[in-house]
């Protein structure tokens, strides 16, 4: 079974976005142009993936809010969700996370790592990813758990049956290239030159390790949906939420119960 993804595109158009969800996601995606002000018109998905954005959570473009609005309801419906850089911020800020600018971008491959969990099996502890942000989760929302950090901070939370990565798991060698080269206009030529640098074949193959957390988020999101489409009350397996081997909690940090889990999954 394939799921059904919402792709919440917040990137303005740019082309290699939903190149590289389209690629690394094993689902039947529907793309939206969120940070053109378009929204889904239901909530029939399996699972919303957001993407990143040149985009501030805290700004006040015209999209930002609705988008907001529409998740909150999203998740409370217990709709599951992974978001990606700024698609991480958002999901946080929206559970009541704080999101602040940093001192500095974080740019280039860097080494993560993660605590464990469903979405990070088979990917090494110490792991290597590509990185673009100067925006950063600095609160994690109430009742989150960290999931992957560095020297810079947070780098993956999970609260219930949201997911976030601050990095960019989907990039290609080519997009981190454009992305890095992109920056001319906000950092030194000197060190974008030297991020260019690294964007090497073994660079780029040690950072595919990370593409498996797609992986592991589609099959939870199969089992999730094989639950609801079951009679016996459980996500498809034995009734804990697989991720991380333990019940799930909901956007507050409460326990919720098997049968609430799986009668709101879609």
């Amino acid at each position: 079974m394939r799921p059904r993804i919402a792709l919440l595109d917040a990137s303005h158009g740019s082309a290699h976005t939903p190149r590289n969800f389209r690629r690394e996601l094993d689902a039947d995606l529907v793309e939206f142009d969120v940070s053109g002000g378009t929204l889904p018109e239901t909530f029939a998905y399996d699972a919303c993936v957001v993407t990143g954005s040149r985009a501030s959570v805290y700004w006040d473009d015209p999209w930002i809010v609705p988008l907001k609005r529409w998740i909150e309801d999203a998740i409370d419906r217990e709709i599951p969700f992974l978001g990606v850089c700024y698609g991480h911020q958002l999901l946080a800020d929206v559970l009541g996370g704080t999101v602040e600018g940093m001192d500095d971008y974080e740019l280039g491959y860097r080494t993560v790592t993660h605590h464990g969990g469903r979405l990070f099996d088979g990917i090494n502890e110490d792991f290597l990813v590509f990185t673009t942000h100067s925006d950063a989760v600095t609160d994690l929302p109430p009742g989150a758990t960290l999931l992957a950090e560095n020297d810079r901070g947070i780098h993956g939370f999970r609260l219930g049956h949201v997911f976030g990565v601050q990095f960019h798991p989907e990039y290609d060698a080519r997009t981190a290239r454009q992305v890095a080269d992109g920056k001319r206009d906000q950092l030194p030529d000197a060190r974008i030159d030297r991020v260019l640098d690294g964007v090497d074949e073994e660079a780029y193959d040690a950072a595919c390790e990370a593409k498996t957390l797609f992986e592991n988020f589609c099959a939870y999101v199969r089992d999730r949906a094989a639950g609801a489409a079951g009679t016996d009350g459980t996500d498809g397996t034995d009734g804990t939420d697989r991720m991380n081997g333990t019940e799930e909690t909901g956007r507050d940090g409460t326990d919720r119960s098997v049968d609430e889990r799986s009668a709101g999954a879609l």
